[in-house]
């Protein structure tokens, strides 16, 4: 795979949606950094959980402005793949915006066969989830993470593997003239 400039792709979509993997997958098949800096991240430093970085972040802006902003200085400094719940609104520069989606139901279920536990309590805490991280985003920011509409790919992520998906965006990429094989 052959760079035909410093590529910044932006992958977006909600949590269970395959963001992780297929902007792992993506960064592998381009050879460049793969930015996936997230709560999950946070919490792991903070020695916190990641229930517990959810919970602060309600009061305390500090946790996303950070996360945020962090993950675009990153990504500003080299050719990468930024995956994130708000890379394709946060990324201005990103050469191609991806949004990722699926189903609660399957978003649900990724996360159980992901992590295990209990599919009912998965289910709550992704709908909390989701409907935090809106609250916030809309507040911190002004964006509607269900406005998704303006990024250049968009890709239901429940009738693809993850290869197929990562072979999209190389087809589109390739049609934009960014890179070639």
């Amino acid at each position: 795979m052959k760079l035909n400039k410093d590529l910044r792709i932006a992958v977006s979509g909600k949590s269970g949606c395959g963001n992780t993997t297929v902007s792992t997958l993506l960064s592998q098949a381009l050879g460049v950094t793969l930015i996936n800096y997230t709560f999950r991240q946070l919490a792991a430093e903070k020695g916190m959980t990641l229930a517990q970085v959810i919970e602060s972040a309600k009061t305390d802006d500090s946790y996303d402005m950070y996360v945020d902003s962090h993950q675009v200085e990153l990504a500003k400094k080299e050719p990468c793949v930024l995956g994130s719940r708000l890379a394709i609104w946060m990324l201005k520069e990103a050469d191609l915006k991806v949004y990722l989606y699926a189903s609660d139901e399957v978003r649900a279920n990724r996360v159980f066969t992901r992590e295990g536990g209990d599919l009912k309590q998965i289910k709550e805490f992704t709908a909390m989830r989701d409907s935090e991280d809106s609250r916030r985003y809309k507040k911190l920011y002004n964006i509607d993470n269900n406005a998704y509409s303006f990024a250049d790919v968009i890709i239901d992520t429940s009738k693809y593997t993850p290869e197929q998906i990562v072979r999209q965006i190389l087809d589109e990429l390739k049609m934009r003239g960014f890179i070639s094989e």
